[in-house]
């Protein structure tokens, strides 16, 4: 059975820079011995740090080169990919649209409607990964946009994958500089823990006001030991429910990158509110 390149490779390396290690030990200690006695301890001392510095500096590279190249080839594998995925995306959105223009039967265009959902939500995966390539290439993200807008356009995504949700908005209109698709995925995640969360309640409350978005779910709550641990990466307050636990550790490291305040108020068997604040934000408008 074949192995992983990825596997193999970290093998390879690991085994190299063992015995690079172990013949520069045993060169440094024979050269030592064999000097110690010639030469003047200070001289020889100086010779062995510098050789020692020279060897490390090596060896990083050793370590660091091959490690390089396969991120840097793996990079341009998600590209190229990424690019060939975005013709047929367009290509099966644009013919959705002229189906639907010439066709009148009913169930067939329920067919046509769900077919239309999957590509959006193709689309959704396809832009994350285009996302995830450009934090990794320390690209800046930050665009100025209105949070309101945004907030209108994940519910739109999200009504197809919740039809039995009701979004009840208010929301004034917020400009801002920031990272617009990951702030998308951050309200993306605390939707997603409302309603996962709130298995007995059919209502999500937005509100936008005085630069305070606010996104309050009527599920089983929190008390204030869970509200603690809530951020932590994997944690769940029930681990019969599906998913990882990481959404919400997620959610906490973008707040902490852009300086949004995020803090939670929750009543057990009640109510959670997650409340972001954007006053502290550079560019808010």
């Amino acid at each position: 059975m074949l192995e992983p390149l990825g596997i193999s490779l970290f093998r390879n390396l690991s085994l190299n820079i063992f015995i690079y290690y172990l013949l520069t030990t045993i060169g440094l200690i024979s050269i030592y011995s064999y000097f110690s006695e010639i030469i003047d301890t200070y001289l020889l001392i100086t010779i062995t740090l510098s050789l020692i510095v020279l060897c490390g500096v090596f060896m990083s590279n050793l370590a660091i080169e091959p490690l390089k190249k396969y991120l840097y080839n793996i990079q341009n594998l998600s590209k190229e990919t990424l690019h060939e995925l975005n013709l047929p995306i367009s290509t099966i959105k644009t013919n959705i649209g002229m189906l639907k223009k010439n066709q009148e039967n009913e169930k067939t265009l329920k067919r046509i409607e769900r077919i239309e959902m999957a590509s959006d939500m193709l689309q959704q995966r396809y832009n994350e990964l285009d996302y995830m390539i450009k934090t990794q290439t320390l690209i800046d993200l930050n665009e100025e946009f209105f949070i309101d807008e945004l907030v209108k356009q994940r519910i739109d995504f999200l009504s197809s994958i919740f039809p039995n949700i009701k979004f009840n908005l208010d929301l004034d209109s917020t400009a801002i500089i920031s990272d617009k698709i990951g702030l998308g995925k951050v309200i993306d995640n605390i939707i997603n823990n409302g309603v996962k969360y709130a298995p007995n309640s059919n209502k999500i409350d937005i509100v936008l006001k005085n630069q305070t978005l606010i996104i309050q779910d009527y599920g089983i709550g929190m008390n204030e030991s869970e509200i603690v641990q809530v951020f932590d990466k994997y944690y769940q307050s029930d681990t019969d429910m599906q998913g990882f636990g990481i959404g919400l550790n997620l959610v906490k490291r973008f707040c902490d990158k852009q300086n949004i305040k995020l803090r939670i108020e929750s009543i057990p068997k009640q109510t959670t509110k997650i409340i972001l604040t954007f006053k502290d934000i550079d560019g808010i408008k």
